[in-house]
């Protein structure tokens, strides 16, 4: 019985990270937003200059250049965007952020009752890893394969 629990809540949790990205697929593509229009205006900013890499003798300091060049050139790019493309991009990527943060929670349930299913069938640690790596494989394949089978099914008469 506990081998079955055990089961049970690895494919529960592995199925708590599939749901999820497949939800956050689907209301991410139904959001209307001007890609053409945002990945123009994010081409006509020049990035900044390159931060050297001998920074990375110090890694912090390099992370925090870096990510400061990066952060004023998204400020200038978010600047140059018309209000509403602004407004859909910041909405876009609010609720990516909010799904990815609902199905990282659930990957990691998802890697503990993996850990906890190896640990009852006494397998070595690594297939832990091998677990994981199969259910995170298979909950993108299906988001992925249903999202290709929907737009495939909405634009059949363009396939015709």
């Amino acid at each position: 019985m506990e081998l079955f629990v055990a089961f049970c809540g690895y494919v529960g949790a592995w199925l708590l990270v599939a749901g999820p990205m497949y939800q956050g697929a689907l209301e991410l593509s139904e959001e209307q937003i001007d890609r053409g229009m945002i990945r123009e205006q994010s081409l006509a900013i020049p990035h900044q200059e390159r931060v050297s890499p001998w920074w990375w003798l110090l890694p912090p300091v390099a992370y925090v250049l870096i990510h400061n060049a990066q952060d004023r050139w998204r400020r200038q790019v978010m600047a140059a965007l018309p209000a509403e493309q602004r407004e859909q991009f910041i909405e876009y990527s609010n609720k990516a952020a909010g799904w990815f943060i609902v199905g990282a929670g659930a990957a990691l349930i998802g890697i503990k009752e993996a850990f906890e299913l190896v640990e009852e069938l006494e397998w070595p640690g690594w297939v832990t890893i091998v677990l994981c790596v199969a259910a995170g494989a298979l909950a993108i394949g299906y988001t992925t394969g249903r999202m290709h089978r929907t737009d495939r099914a909405l634009h059949a008469e363009d396939a015709a």
